[in-house]
This record gives C-alpha cells, structure tokens and sequence, in this order.
C-alpha cells in the first residue's frame, strides 16, 4: 500500500502516471501491430475488425462498473485506515467479476452475429467480424477478473506490478499477432481470428501473472473466499459508483455503433477509414489517459483522509498534464495525419477517410482532456452520475443533428466529425460546470477558476 495523502501532489501523479504511459506505449505498439497485419487482409477485414472491436465498448461499459467503484471504495478505505473495509470491496468484486465474465462469453457467442448485421450491410465485413469475434470473446470475458485486481492495486496507490504484467502480455500479444494472423514461421494463417486468438491467449497470460502475483506479494488486500457470500449492502455501494461510470462507456459504445450505422451507404471502405482512424485516436489518447486513470487513487485516498485541499490541487494539475498532452497531440495530427495512417491499408479510399478524421477530429482533443479529467475526479469523489450525465449529453447533441443530416441529400461523411467535435466542446463544458458544483457540496471552500486553482497548487 502506498500512502498518497502525503508529498508532492504532481509527483504523485507522474510517478504513477508514468508506469501507466509506459504499458500504454506498448499497448499502442499492439494496435499498430493488430491494424497493420488486418490492413493487409482488405478493406472487408479491416472494417470487420473495426465493428468486432467497437463490441470492445460494451465490455469496458461492464468493466468500469467494478473498476471505478473497486478503486473508489478501497481508495477511501486505505485512506481512512480500514484495511478490513478494503478487503470486503476486493472480495465483493472479484465475485462479481467472475460471475459477470461467465455470463458475457455466454451472451457473446449467441449474440454476436446478430449485433454485426445490425450495424452492417457487407456480407464480408460480417463475416470477417465474426470471425474474429469468435476468438476474441474469451478475452473479453477474462478482461472482469483483470480489472478488479488492477482496480485493487491502483486504489491502494500500486501501479508497477499492473504496468509490468499488462506489458508482456501485448508483448506476447504483438510477438503472437504476425505468427497467427499471417502464419510467420508455422506456415497457417488464420487471417483476422488469429488477432482474436492473439489476444485472449495474451488475456489469459496476464491473468495467471496477476493471480500469482496477488497470491505470492499483495499483503493488504487478498482474496478471502469466505468473504464471496452476497453483501448486498457493499454490491449496493459497488453498483452506485460504478453503474454511471458504466453506462457512460456504455452510451460510447451507442455513439460508436450510431456512427457505423449512419456511414453504411459509404460502404466498407468508409466503415474500414473510421474504424483504422479511430483506433490511431485511441492509441493518441493513452498517455493522457494514463494520467486522468491516476488521479483518482490520489484524490480518493486524500479525499477518504478529509484532506480537501489536495484533492482540489490533483484536479489542478491532472488537468495542466492532460490538457498540454493533448494539445500536442492536436498538432501532431494537423500536420502528420497522413503519415500516422499511411501503411495500414493498401486502399486509397480507406487511407482518404481516415486522414480526414484525424484532422477534423483532433479538434476536440484538448476538450476531451478536460472530459478525462473531470471523470476522474467524479470517480474519486465516490459520484460518477455527473459523467454519465455530461456524456449523455454529448450523444444527444450528436445523434440528433447526425440523423437530420444523414436525411439530406448532400450529407458527406466529414460532416458528422464537425458534429462530433462540436458535442465534445459542449461535454466539457458540461462536465467542468457538474464538477464545479460537486466540489462546492463535498468540499469546503472549493473554487474551480482557473486563476484561484493554479494558486493553490503552487
């Protein structure tokens, strides 16, 4: 367990922070790898992987249930002392995790051709999907024991043994790829499912590192199965913090799907240039994510301690990091977009869209950080409704104006980045405001101006 109520807020963050960065660079060498091996099978695979990995949402939905109600509560507990407490969430959760993941493999298998037809007109596209869908639903299934230990560690302020672990595993993930997906070395390519297979046995892998690592160093808190009988009252607990934080990847995964749907009579070209440029976005994203995923452990345990001043301070500088990230990356992508998408795809069409994605999109980065940002915070407060809230309103404002457009007989596809970045101006705001206000109930004397915020920090 480490202690975050004491030291240096920003140091903190960064020491945390960069173990996470350092997994998620890897973890952007896996989706390079993945879309570069795929790209090469055609458009129709690339868009089937695409439309298979935006199911990815709906279990991130599931999983951010116990993840961000797991490392609230123990963040809270280890910050008020109640080592006890900790272990009660961490047992509870693991229960649910394991029941959870059995019953998504389960649905998965029954369900995924009719979820791909939904979003889909391109014969080839579905069965490129499924194909992959096939192999890749165990790793899905294992990604609910994943979090709730990682989702432990973190809350007690552990990062490293995550960090490494997750590392060899998309380093197994990245080595397996080419050997599965284009038959390196044995000659048998599965095509697009042995991405899928790739993953779930670099899945399984991280899991079995985990299991022995919490069995052989974590002391604080362990798995008790006499402590995997029903609580209600702390599944209770778990479901109130976490069932926002779901249902807001869960209403990102609607937006995602809402997307494919509206671009379908562009064909699978089109389908293929925003799946490949919003994976590269995705990858873009990590190391800002990595500081907006630490600074709720910080401001949960200070939080947990009543130590309101640090917890304003982890907001400040959270969001001075993530925004600067995010800025850069904004650049990066106005002047080198076709350079990030160039070798990933052999068809020009494919290529075109995914440029103008990336160009038109990366207006919202540095919105999209204050997003992170505040969602975190929420997290550490023990409230994730206001996030659920502001991303709610970010599908509204865009479904909305997105289906009066794609009625029009002049509708062209960049017309629905210009929507999107304009909702995700709007979430932030809506996002700063529920915050602001969140701070004013749960903390005294807390005042989010910008001038007011960098003072305290410093």
């Amino acid at each position: 367990m480490k202690d975050l109520t004491q030291g240096s807020i920003p140091k903190h963050l960064i020491n945390m922070a960069l173990p996470m960065m350092i997994g998620m660079f890897i973890q952007t060498l896996y989706f390079i790898v993945d879309l570069y091996f795929v790209g090469k099978l055609g458009a129709a695979a690339l868009a089937g992987l695409s439309l298979a990995g935006n199911a990815m949402f709906l279990i991130f939905a599931l999983t951010q249930i116990l993840n961000v109600s797991t490392a609230a509560l123990i963040s809270h507990a280890v910050g008020a002392k109640d080592k006890e407490d900790a272990n009660l969430t961490f047992n509870q959760s693991m229960m649910l995790s394991t029941v959870t993941g059995g019953v998504v493999c389960i649905v998965g298998y029954l369900g995924a051709e009719v979820y791909l037809n939904l979003i889909s007109q391109d014969v080839a596209t579905v069965q490129m999907g499924l194909a992959y869908l096939h192999w890749f639903i165990p790793c899905m299934a294992l990604q609910f024991v994943m979090v709730s230990i990682s989702a432990a560690l973190r809350g007690t302020g552990i990062v490293k043994p995550t960090m490494i672990i997750q590392t060899l595993s998309i380093l197994v993930n990245i080595i397996l790829s080419p050997i599965l997906i284009a038959g390196w070395g044995s000659g048998y390519a599965m095509g697009i499912a042995g991405a899928g297979f790739a993953s779930s046995i670099s899945v399984i892998f991280a899991v079995i590192l985990l299991c022995y690592y919490f069995k052989t160093a974590e002391k604080y808190v362990s798995v008790d199965f006499s402590l995997w009988q029903v609580d209600t009252a702390r599944i209770k607990k778990l479901l109130a913090i976490g069932l926002p934080a779901g249902g807001e990847f869960f209403l990102m995964f609607v937006y995602m799907a809402t997307i494919y749907w509206l671009i379908q009579p562009f064909g699978a070209d089109a389908q293929a240039g925003f799946g490949l440029g919003s994976r590269i976005m995705q990858s873009l994203f990590l190391p800002a994510m990595a500081i907006a995923f630490a600074a709720p452990a910080i401001a949960g345990q200070n939080f947990g301690a009543q130590n309101y001043q640090r917890v304003r301070e982890t907001y400040t500088w959270s969001a001075i990091m993530t925004c600067s990230l995010m800025a850069i990356l904004t650049l990066t992508c106005l002047s080198q977009a076709e350079f990030l998408v160039q070798g990933f795809s052999d068809e020009p069409e494919v290529l075109l869209v995914s440029v103008m994605f990336l160009q038109i999109i990366c207006w919202n980065f540095v919105p999209s950080g204050i997003v992170f940002t505040c969602s975190g915070m929420f997290q550490s407060l023990g409230n994730t409704m206001p996030a659920l809230i502001s991303t709610a309103t970010r599908l509204i404002t865009f479904i909305l104006p997105a289906l009066w457009l794609s009625h029009q007989d002049d509708f062209q596809i960049e017309q629905l980045w210009y929507v999107s970045v304009t909702t995700v101006c709007i979430q932030a705001s809506v996002s700063f405001y529920l915050l602001k206000r969140e701070f004013k109930k749960r903390l005294p004397y807390a005042d989010l101006s910008s001038d007011n915020l960098v003072n305290e920090s410093l």
